[in-house]
């Protein structure tokens, strides 16, 4: 089930114990602000074994099916998507942010501005839909997005970018302020993948709980495992 949710693992790609303390923190920056933001997904589990082209992944596990979002689960979700790359600015500084954070960006840019475009959540641009698609993309055209035909002036374009920056600031600060107000929480939970690798939802909760976390099962085996191949590979 993990591997058809969160990719397969690539345990042979090798990673320092710096990239691999950066990716906690990551990670854990997502699951904090998800936890913490009204109406989203529960987080099923946190990882930094890479899996695909990630590092990292938090994966969130809907309790429901749903056909549609209303606007305070997107504003939640643009908030946990920038958890990551806040964590790391809180931790490293701005200067040591890294490019691990290009995928969360390019999502929540295209939530919040299809929230101003498609959906009519914006109070300034209201139920319009600005912008259409072509759904019968010509040669040469991509067959993904199809044709984008602009039906707005110049001036709506720069409200619409407005209200698009507007949401995506908005979404920054309120992660920021819940990750600043729980750094202790932050530095916990990265300790703990650090120590574990992987942690399920009732670690991730004794961790909100301000609690130790208890080991995975089996742990002392796997322990006991890495100890060997360890005392193997420096012989």
């Amino acid at each position: 089930k993990d591997k058809i949710m969160m990719g397969a693992e690539r345990r042979t790609m090798a990673m320092t114990d710096d990239e691999k303390r950066l990716t906690a923190y990551h990670e854990s920056g997502h699951t904090i602000v998800g936890l913490l933001m009204p109406d989203h997904d529960p987080v099923y589990k946190v990882s930094i074994i890479p899996r695909g082209r990630a590092l990292g992944v938090t994966m969130y596990l809907p309790e429901e099916d749903r056909v549609s979002y209303s606007r305070q689960r997107l504003e939640s979700m643009l908030a946990s998507l920038y958890g990551g790359r806040i964590a790391e600015d809180l931790i490293y500084g701005s200067k040591n942010v890294t490019t691990g954070a290009s995928n969360d960006i390019q999502r929540a840019s295209e939530i919040a501005r299809n929230m101003v475009k498609k959906w009519g959540l914006s109070d300034k641009m209201g139920p319009i839909m600005y912008g259409s698609e072509d759904q019968q993309p010509f040669l040469g055209q991509s067959m993904g997005g199809g044709q984008q035909e602009q039906n707005f002036s110049g001036e709506t374009a720069n409200i619409i970018d407005r209200e698009v920056r507007s949401l995506i600031d908005s979404s920054y600060k309120q992660s920021e302020k819940i990750l600043k107000e729980n750094i202790d929480i932050l530095h916990s939970m990265s300790e703990a993948l650090m120590l574990y690798e992987t942690l399920d939802a009732s670690q991730i909760k004794d961790l909100m709980d301000r609690k130790d976390c208890a080991p995975p099962e089996g742990w002392d085996d796997i322990k006991s495992d890495k100890n060997d191949k360890s005392g193997k590979s420096g012989e």
